[in-house]
C-alpha cells in the first residue's frame, strides 16, 4: 500500500466517508499568512482558495462562514441574512471547540460540532476549490458543488473585498 503524503485528519475521513474526489496540496504553513500564503504556495488564484471562518451571534451560537481568500464577510450583512442582532468572529479557543480543529488549520468537513453553514454563493462559480483539509498547511482542491452536497450550507451574498 502506498504511504500516504498527509496525515489522515478527521476531515479526510469525513471526505473519504462521502466518496467525493479531491486531491492534496501541502503547503509550509505560515503564522499569520492566511489565503495570501496559500495561493502563492500552490499556485492558484488568491479567490479559489476558501476560507472557513467560525463565527457566533449575538446568543453566543457558533456558525460557519465559507468565504473567498480575497474578500472578508460583511457581519452586518450576514446577521441580516441569519436574523440575529450581530454576528462576530470567534476567539481562537472557542473556534478550537466547536470544531475540534487549531485555528489555521480549520476544515468545514469533520468538525467535532455540527453548526449552521453559509457560503459565498460566487464560490460555485468556480471549477475547482482549495479549501482546508483539517490541519495547517494542507488543503484539499474539489469541485465546489462536492462542498455543497457534504455540507447543505445557505448561499449568501455577504462578501466584500478585502481592504
Amino acid at each position: 500500500m502506498a504511504k500516504e503524503k498527509h496525515s489522515v485528519t478527521t476531515a479526510v475521513r469525513a471526505l473519504r466517508a462521502a466518496h467525493v474526489e479531491f486531491t492534496d496540496h501541502l503547503y509550509a504553513y505560515e503564522e499569520h499568512g492566511g489565503t495570501e500564503v496559500c495561493a502563492r504556495e500552490l499556485q492558484v488564484d488568491e479567490h479559489a482558495v476558501i476560507k472557513t471562518l467560525i463565527m457566533e451571534d449575538d446568543k453566543r451560537q457558533p456558525l460557519v462562514v465559507l468565504m473567498h481568500g480575497d474578500m472578508k464577510v460583511s457581519t452586518k450583512e450576514l446577521a441580516r441574512v441569519v436574523g440575529v442582532k450581530t454576528v462576530t468572529p470567534c476567539s481562537p479557543d472557542t473556534a478550537n471547540r466547536h470544531t475540534g480543529y487549531l485555528v489555521g488549520g480549520t476544515s468545514p468537513f469533520g468538525m467535532r460540532k455540527q453548526m449552521p453553514v453559509y457560503m459565498e454563493r460566487s464560490i460555485l462559480d468556480l471549477p475547482r476549490i482549495y479549501i482546508n483539509g483539517g490541519r495547517r498547511g494542507y488543503l484539499v482542491g474539489m469541485r465546489p458543488e462536492d462542498a455543497v452536497t457534504l455540507l447543505n450550507p445557505t448561499l449568501v451574498n455577504v462578501g466584500i473585498p478585502e481592504a
